[in-house]
């Protein structure tokens, strides 16, 4: 596994040790990060949730993040990711969390301008998950970008609460979605006159 772009590109990253965990591709990371606007994220705080080896997250700071919270329970992966960080040089712009999912949602400090989450397939509840992460106060920043990355054998919803699907990418049998997170009538506005198209499948067009 390498950084798939950004300042740290072609650095080596260490991957999934533990078994059930699975690693977000680079072609898939590439892809996001080709997709997404860097001025929704650039400079501000990212959330990794179900960091694996982190390689999101990291993506996410080589791009140009200032911060990265890396959430992960398994110990193993946890140490994968402080290794990555390490090696990658950018140990000092995040910190691996050792907690359960929810309880990090609830402990976090938040702000995140950008929330990325690719959990195991077999997992399911993702929909829940989003619902909650919708409505945490203060988790997601006006306007911020939760993606989320899933089997495309589960299906999510257009909305949940202030999160609104605004791009859903298929690559081969994984699917990543876009939501946007909108507080009030001028941000969907805004955000849709900066949109690239709703649905495509291996896109690289920013929004």
């Amino acid at each position: 596994m390498r950084v798939a772009g950004g300042n740290e590109k072609g650095r080596r990253l260490k991957g999934a040790v533990s078994p059930g965990t699975r690693a977000t591709t680079e072609r898939v990371r590439a892809a996001i990060f080709n997709i997404l606007d860097p001025e929704r994220y650039q400079g501000g705080r990212v959330l990794d949730l179900f960091a694996g080896s982190g390689s999101l997250g990291i993506e996410a700071l080589s791009h140009g993040a200032s911060w990265a919270d890396f959430v992960e329970w398994d110990r193993r992966q946890s140490a994968v990711i402080t290794s990555n960080l390490e090696t990658t040089g950018l140990a000092s712009r995040g910190h691996v969390h050792r907690l359960d999912v929810l309880q990090a949602l609830q402990t976090l400090p938040g702000a995140y301008y950008l929330v990325l989450l690719d959990p195991p397939y077999k997992m399911g509840g993702l929909g829940s998950l989003l619902e909650k992460i919708a409505s945490q106060a203060g988790l997601v920043v006006n306007g911020g970008v939760v993606i989320a990355g899933h089997s495309k054998r589960e299906d999510l919803k257009e909305k949940y609460g202030p999160l609104r699907l605004t791009s859903h990418r298929q690559y081969g049998d994984n699917v990543v979605d876009f939501f946007v997170y909108e507080q009030d009538t001028d941000m969907s506005q805004q955000q849709e006159s900066l949109e690239g198209p709703e649905t495509g499948e291996d896109g690289d067009q920013s929004w």
